[in-house]
């Protein structure tokens, strides 16, 4: 099953852990396939920048490292119209149609509020949990 990561549930499990964490792994480890664009990497590695305290975090690029290590990169052109009510969430949808990804795995409100119609699954990190890793053992 191929799937986007917001940013905000990268955050939420690199800094953090709990279920966006176990997402993660379970990305790392290929029971999903993450897929990226280079836009949402760029964004990542900022994020990434300021939750570390605006200087380096070793541990946070190692594991963005096995991330992408095991992420499919795609090519997504931007969307012929903004789909989503804050624009800097449309790289998602883009990456999405792009990467054929099943769910978007998002807390974003924006990105929730979406049709279904219009674009993949959109589910939060406890809902992905619960449907599609409730029999995994936890991590």
């Amino acid at each position: 099953m191929r799937i986007v990561v917001d940013t905000n549930v990268l955050v939420s499990g690199a800094f953090f852990g709990g279920g966006p964490f176990r997402i993660l792994m379970a990305c790392i480890e290929g029971t999903f396939q993450l897929v990226l664009s280079p836009d949402i990497l760029r964004e990542y590695r900022r994020a990434g920048r300021v939750f570390s305290g605006r200087r380096a975090n070793s541990a946070f690029d190692k594991f963005l490292g096995h991330l992408v290590a095991q992420a499919l990169i795609v090519d997504a052109p931007g969307l012929n119209k903004p789909i989503s009510r804050d624009p800097h969430d449309d790289k998602f949808i883009a990456c999405a149609v792009a990467g054929g990804v099943d769910v978007i795995v998002s807390g974003d409100k924006d990105l929730l509020d979406i049709p279904s119609r219009l674009v993949p699954p959109v589910m939060k990190p406890r809902a992905f949990i619960d449907r599609y890793m409730g029999s995994q053992q936890r991590h």
